[in-house]
């Protein structure tokens, strides 16, 4: 079950309104219309905890390996990383589809390709971004002279 339906499963079970959830976790009706329907994720990794603690369940319930992956991306590369990262499950998904990999086998892909991604964006980023533009400081440079 994706995430979105394990949303809508929980909020139906606890015959809640979806503005009343929006309300208590702090985001609006839409973006939880949105989650529910498999539009978007969470970019902040604090709203999963928000919506299990509401629905009583372990985050881990919710947040299954292709979502933490999705949020990884989003939190590291925005919404354009996270779209990366939804394709790449998708192919993957296509790929296995009425293959005979097992599902051992096919996590053991899926994780090599996620881990993959994720240092392919990392390097880019170290390679290709300015100095300037940079959010983590190597050191101080105390050049004389």
């Amino acid at each position: 079950m994706k995430f979105g339906e394990k949303l809508k499963e929980q909020r139906k079970k606890m015959k809640v309104l979806q503005e009343d959830v929006a309300k208590a976790i702090g985001i609006t009706r839409q973006t939880l219309v949105n989650y529910e329907s498999g539009t978007t994720y969470p970019q902040d990794r604090s709203i999963y905890f928000k919506l299990a603690n509401f629905y009583g369940v372990d985050v881990n319930y919710l947040l299954t390996e292709d979502e933490e992956f999705l949020t990884v991306a989003a939190e590291n590369y925005g919404k354009k990383g996270q779209d990366q990262a939804r394709v790449i499950l998708d192919q993957a998904a296509a790929l296995f589809a009425g293959g005979e990999l097992s599902d051992n086998d096919q996590r053991a892909f899926l994780h090599s390709m996620q881990d993959l991604y994720l240092e392919a964006k990392a390097i880019a980023r170290e390679k290709y971004t300015p100095n300037k533009f940079r959010k983590e400081t190597t050191g101080s440079d105390n050049s004389e002279g």
